[in-house]
C-alpha cells in the first residue's frame, strides 16, 4: 500500500507546491528577526527549525505589520495591538505577545477617561487641553485664569491641599473649556475629578428623588475628589435646591478639604444676592450669606473677560 507521503507527492500540483513551500521556507529562515533569534538561540537544530516554521511564519509577517503600521485600528496582526516576540521555552519556541506603543497609550487614553465623569458636559468640552487653551490665549484674564488652572493641577495631582477656584466673567469667554482642561490634566496625574453642569443636573436631582438615585449622586458630589460646578447662578434657585443640595454639598467638602471649582457669569456678590430669592418670591440672605461663606472658604475668584466668544475656536 503506498503511503500518504507517497500519495501527496504523486498529486497534480505538487512540484508547484513544494516550490512555494520551499520559497516561503527560505523567506522566513533569512528573516532578519528569526535569523538573529536562531544566532542568540545556537542549540536549535536546522531540523527543528523547520519545525517552527508555523511560529517564525507568524512573527515575521507580524513584525513585517509593525514595520509599516496602519494604525491601531488596522492592525492586521493575531492580537490587534499587540507585538509577537519569539521566546525560548525548554525544547521549544513560542510566541508571547505584549502590548506595542499605540495599544500602550489607547489604554492610557482609555484609563484616563475613566478617572473623568461628567453630566450633562459636551463631548468637546471632555476633549479640552491646556495647549490650546494657551494657543487662543489673548487676553490677560484669560491667561491668568489659565495659568492659575494650571497651578490647581500641580498642586492637586502632586498629592498637595489645592484650594479651588471661581473663575467668572461673561457667557463665551472659555470658562467651561477650561474646567475640561482641567479634568483631563488631573486624569493624566491619576486624579478622579466629575464636572456638571449645574443647572441641569439640579434639574435632575429632583427627578431622582422617585427613582431611587438621590443618595448616590448626592454621595458622588460629596465626596469626589475634585468637583466642578460648571454655571453657577444659572440653575432656577429654591430653598431646596440651596439649603439641601448646594449647601449640603459645600459643607461636606469644607469639612473634608476637598477641593471645588466653579464657573458663573455672576462675581461673588452677583451670586450672593441670586442665592437670596426662590422662585416662591421669598428672600433669605442669612441663607445666602452662609452658602456663599462655604464658596469663598473653598475657592479663590478669578476673573475671565476678552471680547471674543471663544466657543467658536473650540
Amino acid at each position: 500500500m503506498e503511503s500518504i507521503k507517497e500519495s501527496v507527492k504523486n498529486m497534480p500540483g505538487f512540484d508547484k507546491f513544494q516550490e512555494r513551500f520551499e520559497r516561503m521556507k527560505q523567506e522566513v529562515l533569512t528573516d532578519p528577526g528569526v535569523m538573529r533569534f536562531l544566532r542568540e538561540n545556537p542549540d536549535i537544530s536546522d531540523v527543528h527549525a523547520e519545525k517552527l516554521l508555523s511560529s517564525f511564519y507568524t512573527f515575521k509577517n507580524e513584525q513585517h505589520a509593525c514595520r509599516n503600521c496602519p494604525g491601531l485600528d488596522n492592525c492586521p496582526n493575531l492580537m490587534q495591538g499587540y507585538r509577537s516576540e519569539l521566546t525560548k521555552v525548554r525544547q521549544t519556541v513560542e510566541l508571547r505577545y505584549k502590548p506595542c506603543e499605540l495599544k500602550i497609550i489607547d489604554e492610557q487614553k482609555k484609563s484616563m477617561t475613566s478617572l473623568i465623569k461628567s453630566y450633562f458636559i459636551p463631548k468637546e468640552i471632555l476633549e479640552a487641553r491646556f495647549d490650546r487653551l494657551y494657543k487662543h490665549s489673548i487676553d490677560e484674564t484669560r491667561r491668568n485664569a489659565i495659568s492659575k488652572a494650571y497651578e490647581f493641577v500641580q498642586m492637586a495631582g502632586s498629592g498637595h491641599q489645592a484650594k479651588g477656584i471661581y473663575f467668572y466673567g461673561k457667557f463665551g469667554v472659555g470658562k467651561t473649556y477650561l474646567l475640561g482642561a482641567i479634568a483631563n490634566g488631573l486624569a493624566e496625574k491619576g486624579v478622579h475629578s466629575l464636572i456638571i453642569h449645574t443647572p441641569e443636573f439640579l434639574r435632575e436631582m429632583k427627578s431622582s428623588l422617585s427613582d431611587g438615585t438621590f443618595d448616590s449622586k448626592m454621595e458622588l458630589l460629596k465626596t469626589v475628589p475634585v468637583l466642578m460646578l460648571d454655571d453657577l447662578g444659572a440653575e432656577n434657585m429654591t430653598n431646596w435646591v440651596r439649603d439641601e443640595i448646594i449647601g449640603v454639598i459645600l459643607q461636606y467638602r469644607m469639612m473634608e478639604k476637598l477641593p471645588t471649582l466653579y464657573t458663573s457669569n455672576c462675581d461673588y456678590d452677583m451670586l450672593q444676592q441670586h442665592l437670596s430669592y426662590s422662585q416662591k418670591g421669598g428672600l433669605d440672605e442669612l441663607k445666602a450669606l452662609r452658602i456663599m461663606e462655604r464658596i469663598k472658604h473653598l475657592s479663590t475668584p478669578i476673573f475671565m473677560g476678552g471680547n471674543k466668544n471663544f466657543r467658536e475656536d473650540y
